[in-house]
């Protein structure tokens, strides 16, 4: 009887045991699934970033806009990530100037980088200025295009310079140029937000031009800023409305194309003379020149216009504000037909 007691308590204790072990491994196999899924453990978008020493202002706008959970998250997402030199050029020297930035504009621009959808950009269509929506709903222009027989990548007319950075939740492509979302939906609003184009803009309402510019579009403008204006003989916003509507309409036409162009376009499209030509809104065209990059020899970052009308090559002061029906750069002369 002592035996058959005994026997009966090692079975318990042997059924306890392995019960013991069952449930630890279920636990610890549970656990390592939650690792599995857990996207601080695994190759996610973020780590991607996280381990890029190139992208470290972009991890800082990441963190400043709170987006860290979405470069975590399962995806899929394309991010575009702006290189260091990019932030520096839009001048952010330091990680520390991105993260005392304004947390709503940081918002705003993170957002703008990211896709939602794995979006492969050597596999889209020779073509220029492909609309592709943003995680915040704002809209990007994917330009793929054979120049010098290399393909060339540019989104907003910014250069794409590695694509396809693989993460287990989407893909990561590095740009060289910070982008900024619109804030505008079309040029006549651009326009009138600008107090540097006053002059312009009235010039435009007096044509009769303007809500062509709140229209569809798209459309490329080239903005004289208000020192252009006065030096072209319209000193007054007087002056502008004594003006003859078909005159200033004439002169309008000229500084439109009926297009999207951002400056890399042009830059694409020219050839070895580094010269091409712009068709405006009359059918009279433009001359554009490129301008080399004096930081990178044999690259252009720029382009000046002339017409026949102009002495000297209208330079550009500010280049690729985009909105939702166009681009507008503003330059420092009136465009000329002539003299």
């Amino acid at each position: 009887m002592m035996m058959t007691t005994n026997i009966t308590i090692l079975s318990k204790q042997y059924f306890f045991c392995r019960l013991l072990v069952v449930v630890l491994s279920l636990l610890m196999t549970s656990a390592c699934k939650k690792d599995d899924t857990n996207p601080q453990n695994n190759d996610r978008l973020m780590e991607v970033v996280m381990d890029n020493f190139n992208l470290s202002k972009f991890k800082a706008a990441v963190d400043r806009s709170d987006m860290r959970p979405v470069l975590a998250s399962a995806g899929p997402l394309t991010v575009l990530a702006p290189s260091d030199g990019a932030f520096t050029n839009a001048g952010y020297k330091t990680p520390v100037d991105v993260a005392t930035t304004s947390i709503p504009l940081m918002i705003k621009i993170t957002g703008y980088h990211i896709l939602i959808g794995n979006y492969d950009l050597n596999k889209m269509p020779f073509l220029f200025n492909q609309e592709i929506r943003t995680y915040n709903g704002g809209k990007l222009y994917v330009t793929r295009w054979v120049k010098d027989n290399d393909t060339v990548l540019t989104v907003n007319g910014s250069r794409v310079l590695a694509t396809g950075i693989k993460a287990s939740n989407g893909s990561l492509q590095v740009i060289d140029r910070v982008l900024e979302p619109f804030l505008y939906e079309t040029l006549g609003e651009a326009l009138s937000a600008n107090a540097s184009l006053s002059l312009f803009t009235h010039a435009m309402q007096r044509s009769g031009l303007f809500d062509l510019l709140k229209g569809k579009g798209p459309y490329t403008v080239y903005a004289a800023d208000n020192a252009a204006m006065i030096a072209y003989g319209y000193s007054t916003l007087e002056q502008i409305e004594a003006a003859d509507p078909a005159v200033l309409a004439a002169l309008m036409r000229y500084q439109v194309a009926a297009d999207r162009r951002f400056v890399y376009d042009y830059i694409l499209t020219a050839g070895k003379s580094s010269v091409i030509t712009q068709t405006m809104l009359d059918d009279n065209n433009v001359k554009v020149q490129l301008v080399p990059d004096p930081t990178a020899p044999g690259l252009y970052n720029s382009i000046t216009l002339q017409g026949p009308g102009n002495q000297t090559p209208a330079t550009l002061q500010k280049q690729n504000i985009i909105t939702g029906n166009g681009v507008l750069h503003i330059t420092n002369q009136v465009l000329k037909i002539t003299r």
